[in-house]
């Protein structure tokens, strides 16, 4: 299984840390030239390898962590998702109009066309995804929401290998709410940060 980080901001990057915690080799991309950020990923560790898009893409676990309004122009890299499993760690403020009165997820599922898609990873603040997720003897929470039970299965295995606690919140428009924006009103579950003790 190949894995792929879209976007290095404060988000990518504390994805970025999140693998090479555990010595997972995650490609990391961005529109610019690989060049142009590879220190940055070297000074996160040996497993982090800068990426082109065109790169990038090819793997087989894909995280989205750049603005929601670039989305689209990233979808555009490959005319067929099929194969793909795209992790939306994305946020926006959207007017539900724009959206189609969809959540935000369901908007993006349709611009990867045959992805399977997962909203996760995106609830927690970059500051707090980028801490261990060891806490107290406990793990930090990921909440997951998906249409595809076996996308989200595979992508709560991956949170696991990453030392997060899955938590499946059903179908994007089910508990998927919970951890998507309606209008300009955050969903219950997002900026909320929990720990699961087993």
């Amino acid at each position: 299984m190949s894995y792929a980080i879209i976007g290095f901001g404060k988000i990518g990057h504390a994805l970025a840390r999140a693998f090479a915690r555990k010595g997972i080799e995650v490609s990391v991309a961005t529109t610019r030239d690989p060049a142009r950020f590879a220190s940055d990923a070297a000074a996160i560790g040996p497993t982090i390898i800068p990426a082109t898009l065109a790169d990038a893409v090819k793997a087989d676990i894909i995280f989205l962590a750049v603005r929601f309004e670039s989305h689209p122009e990233i979808a555009k890299t490959l005319p067929d998702w099929k194969g793909k499993t795209l992790i939306d760690a994305m946020n926006t403020l959207a007017p539900l109009e724009e959206l189609d009165g969809l959540p935000s997820s369901a908007v993006v599922a349709k611009a990867f066309t045959g992805a399977r898609l997962v909203k996760g990873f995106n609830h927690l603040a970059a500051a707090i995804l980028n801490q261990d997720p060891a806490v107290h003897g406990g793990r930090r929470v990921v909440f997951l929401a998906g249409d595809d039970d076996g996308a989200t299965a595979e992508i709560g295995a991956l949170a696991e290998n990453l030392g997060f606690a899955p938590i499946n919140l059903g179908g994007l428009s089910e508990g998927g709410l919970l951890v998507h924006a309606r209008g300009n009103r955050w969903g219950h579950l997002i900026f909320k940060d929990l720990v699961k003790f087993d």
